[in-house]
């Protein structure tokens, strides 16, 4: 795909040309883990299948996990049959959505490149974008889809484990980038890790951040320049994104893409994997 991001109109012409889509919707709540569902329930796009984050979207429920954190990632080809059983399958181009302009969709965009399948692309603005542009919205359930079949090639992006950013500390190349907002980053009201704080030599990149006031991406000229500004003379090739679970973390990964910054790596573990490491280092504070 040409952008990780495809606009309401867009979609709505590719659906009308009568191209094969499958659309995801991934709506979540970190605080209610029922209410993306629910909410998917009562309106939907039409036909779109649902992924829950904590069943679909991480291990177990996708298959055993290979990293520690909140929500660790399953296994690749455990994944791919996951998904497979869902209806994915090789020939599908996906379109993911959500509710919170993204944030979750993001998640499922990354996954999707990971194991190796680039035909994906997160609806920019979500529901609420795809409302204003005109587009139909149903409640009626949608039918189980035939099984497909996904195979799993050589990842789209760079996966790192804990082992591999600590040995990086310190080196002044790589720059962790943390998604997660401005509080949390600085170790203050942590509500969903144990322990509050940030990888030492962090920058912080609150993945809203990406967003305009209108809950989409931002152009890409003006991501460019933000990100620029993080990043100083590195390549995105020496960025690793995270945050607190591997998830929003995946939004700042969709921004830089949109970019045009490619080849940053995701840290899926995040700060809730890093703060249960025996002997991690920590830093709080401004």
């Amino acid at each position: 795909m040409s952008s990780p991001l495809i606009s309401a109109p867009a979609l709505r012409a590719l659906l009308a040309s009568g191209s094969p889509v499958l659309l995801a919707d991934c709506s979540f709540d970190l605080a209610s883990p029922a209410a993306g569902e629910a909410a998917y329930a009562q309106q939907h796009l039409p036909g779109a299948i649902y992924l829950h984050l904590d069943r679909d979207l991480s291990a177990p429920g996708a298959g055993p996990a290979i990293n520690g954190g909140r929500h660790p990632l399953p296994d690749r080809e455990a994944f791919a049959a996951h998904l497979a059983a869902k209806g994915f399958d090789q020939s599908s181009t996906v379109v993911a959505y959500d509710r919170t302009g993204g944030m979750y969709a993001a998640r499922l965009w990354w996954m999707l490149r990971w194991i190796g399948h680039g035909a994906v692309q997160v609806l920019d603005g979500g529901v609420a974008a795809w409302d204003t542009a005109g587009g139909a919205l149903q409640s009626a359930p949608v039918a189980p889809l035939p099984v497909g079949v996904m195979p799993v090639r050589p990842a789209l992006g760079p996966l790192l484990k804990y082992h591999e950013v600590v040995a990086g500390l310190g080196h002044g190349q790589r720059l962790i980038v943390d998604a997660r907002s401005p509080d949390r980053f600085r170790g203050e009201n942590e509500t969903l890790d144990p322990i509050g704080g940030r990888i030492p030599g962090a920058a912080n990149r609150f993945f809203k951040d990406n967003l305009g006031a209108d809950g989409c991406f931002k152009p890409a000229e003006q991501l460019r320049a933000e990100w620029r500004a993080i990043m100083g003379a590195r390549s995105a090739f020496d960025l690793v994104a995270q945050c607190g679970s591997g998830v929003t973390a995946c939004h700042n990964l969709v921004a830089l893409e949109a970019a045009g910054l490619h080849g940053a790596a995701l840290y899926a573990g995040s700060w809730s994997e890093w703060c249960r490491e025996p002997g991690a280092p920590m830093a709080t504070g401004a």
